[in-house]
């Protein structure tokens, strides 16, 4: 026997090569459900581990929780037993006034506006995704006849203080989307050497004043609940590309 791992409780062996991650528990029930052959691994805190296959493909999906702290302990103890390739399968914030809720955005880098990475080296270094990985996404979308919107996102950390003016900033700046995880993600899979992307479904637009609210008594709305099955679909058949 292995040691287990101090949060998501798995070992050596345990997982596939590639992993999902939603931020959200909850979301790996909704992508176990294209998988088949899901084998129930772990579910510990906001962390839940599920493996499965699709069309034929070996995949994990494990959530992260929200923020960059909870999703860099999940990385790092992902890495520790052997999963090399991590897809953010996430929600978003919109930035720029054409991109509307429901509509699907490809991550290719991620602006540092949180504290976890800096813990691991300056903030001058980016934290960008993997060409392979968002090719493999961006072709899946088009075999999909899904259009996407690529470019880089901002990674925060503090949801309920994204107000008009820096929303504004991010939006001249260029960034397509807000989201939380994606900046710890990226940069710990360069640190070690491995793959990883994002592709997120837009929530709320901040630059229109459309903020996420909940629709009755749940979390998303209808276009938005949308996105997230579309994204998923998407993802899913990138995985089955990178793994061909």
């Amino acid at each position: 026997m292995g040691t287990k791992t101090p949060h998501l409780l798995v070992e050596a062996g345990d997982l596939n090569e590639t992993a999902l991650l939603p931020g959200d528990p909850g979301r790996v029930e909704a992508i176990a459900e294209y998988l088949d052959d899901v084998e129930d691994v772990t579910k510990n805190r906001e962390y839940r581990v599920v493996n499965g296959s699709y069309q034929g493909t070996p995949v994990t999906v494990c959530s992260t929780g929200v923020g960059c702290p909870s999703a860099a302990i999940a990385v790092e103890e992902l890495v520790d037993v052997g999963v090399e390739r991590f897809l953010r399968v996430g929600t978003t914030g919109a930035l720029q006034p054409d991109i509307d809720e429901g509509d699907v955005v490809v991550a290719s880098a991620a602006a540092k506006y949180e504290g976890t990475t800096t813990r691991y080296e300056d903030l001058r270094y980016p934290a960008v995704a993997s060409i392979d990985v968002v090719d493999a996404v961006v072709d899946a979308a088009e075999a999909n006849d899904e259009r996407v919107r690529v470019g880089p996102v901002v990674t925060d950390d503090a949801y309920y203080a994204e107000d008009e003016e820096i929303a504004d900033d991010w939006m001249d700046a260029g960034m397509v989307a807000v989201e939380m995880e994606a900046a710890a993600i990226f940069t710990l899979a360069r640190r070690h050497g491995l793959e990883a992307g994002a592709i997120l479904a837009v929530d709320g637009n901040l630059v229109r004043g459309e903020q996420k609210t909940a629709a009755d008594e749940d979390e998303f709305t209808e276009s938005a609940k949308e996105g997230i099955r579309r994204e998923i679909e998407v993802a899913l058949d990138a995985v089955k590309n990178l793994e061909a």
